[in-house]
């Protein structure tokens, strides 16, 4: 029997419209013919924080999509959606369309803005949680971070729009660009919390935020553009009464790496979910080989 021929493995950076900025992803939109084993091999052959996977087609504009890291499958990931939307788009035009993630709905739609296309992804209902004591004390040894390292004005929280993130804000710009954690140490604690990502802030101005997202459960050092962080980010800003109801954040990502991104978070008055929109590029070169 002729075995089924590998899937095409295509190559997006989401968050910029430069190849070199924002956080690559693999995207396979036709991953019906792979199993979570194999599904896996492509993510970890690549190497990306994350790559996607449409397994199904359930309607016009709507899929069945699962995210995998190298090291594992997770629930959702925002710019493995967002290079997956644009790579629709270039494919089929603009529009909206319906994600079913194991997180839960996620819909996008995707415009074109003067010669680019920009994605807008609405999360699932995020919630803030406190975290406790002890764990925060375990995060900021990981880290090697003091106490006095992190901003008074915005407390620790896990906060939560299809993934859970700890959200710690570092007090000065120059905290934030000195990672030099403990992998290991860091990976336990995570994967005790059930963390996808930390989400390292500073604050610039009222609603412009520099992050740094630590990924060491996905098997990465560091994550260059987090959509999911960003929601989750937007939900806890909203939460803590640190922007107004209904505000525009812009996030800046991936400076330190040398793969900056711009991540725009919108927060709108009576719906509790968060939109993550951004513009993305095809990475150039032949297609990842797939496996069968």
């Amino acid at each position: 029997m002729t075995p089924d021929p590998a899937p095409e493995v295509l190559r997006y950076t989401a968050f910029s419209a430069d190849p070199g900025g924002g956080n690559p992803a693999g995207v396979v939109l036709d991953a019906s013919g792979l199993d979570e084993e194999a599904m896996l091999a492509v993510a970890a052959e690549l190497g990306y924080s994350e790559s996607a996977f449409l397994t199904e087609r359930t309607g016009e504009g709507a899929y069945t999509i699962r995210y995998f890291s190298p090291k594992a499958e997770v629930p959702f990931c925002g710019h493995a959606t967002v290079a997956t939307a644009l790579a629709l788009a270039e494919r089929d035009g603009p529009g909206e369309l319906a994600f079913a993630t194991a997180a839960g709905p996620v819909p996008v739609t995707v415009v074109r803005e003067g010669g680019e296309l920009r994605a807008t992804l609405t999360s699932v209902t995020p919630r803030v949680e406190e975290i406790a004591a002890a764990d925060l004390t375990e995060a900021l040894a990981a880290l090697d971070w003091a106490a006095a390292d992190l901003d008074p004005a915005l407390p620790p929280r896990i906060a939560y729009a299809g993934a859970r993130h700890l959200v710690l804000a570092a007090a000065t710009r120059e905290r934030l660009a000195d990672l030099d954690y403990d992998f290991a140490r860091l990976e336990a604690l995570m994967h005790r919390l059930d963390l996808t990502t930390l989400q390292l802030v500073w604050r610039e101005g009222p609603e412009v935020f520099h992050v740094r997202n630590p990924f060491p459960v996905g098997g990465v050092v560091e994550d260059p553009a987090t959509g999911a962080a960003a929601a989750a980010f937007g939900a806890y800003a909203r939460e803590l009464g640190l922007v107004p109801d209904a505000a525009v954040l812009t996030l800046h990502q991936g400076t330190d790496m040398g793969r900056p991104g711009t991540l725009t978070v919108e927060l709108r008055t009576g719906d509790a979910r968060i939109r993550v929109s951004g513009t993305g590029a095809r990475i150039g070169g032949p297609p990842a080989p797939g496996v069968g």
